[in-house]
């Protein structure tokens, strides 16, 4: 399936009705450690299509989106499940480490 592009239109109907664990991806064009992330939250949402979906937000596009779960730093990755933040982290982690992080919530 791959990432899926949010902005703050369609941010709720994608994410926050999903059923499955979603991965926000809050990012900017700029930044140099998204765009080390990206790719491996492409393959990700690719290996777990069917327990999760990635959403990606530029920060740039989705100010309100951003605004909404105080992301004052990028890239920061929110976990939700039934539409509520569980989890997030901020920078770049390793694959295993956001894999880890993943198991832990589905």
């Amino acid at each position: 399936m791959g990432m899926i592009e949010i902005d703050d239109k369609n941010f709720e109907a994608q994410l926050l009705e999903s059923e499955k664990l979603a991965l926000l991806d809050f990012g900017g064009q700029w930044c140099q450690p998204c765009k080390k992330l990206e790719p491996i939250l492409e393959e990700l949402s690719n290996e777990y299509a069917d327990q999760i979906v990635v959403g990606h937000c530029d920060v740039a596009k989705g100010p309100e989106t951003a605004k909404r779960f105080g992301v004052m730093g990028v890239p920061t990755v929110v976990f939700l499940k039934g539409g509520q933040e569980i989890d997030r982290f901020v920078g770049l982690m390793p694959r295993d480490k956001i894999v880890a992080k993943i198991q832990g919530h589905l």
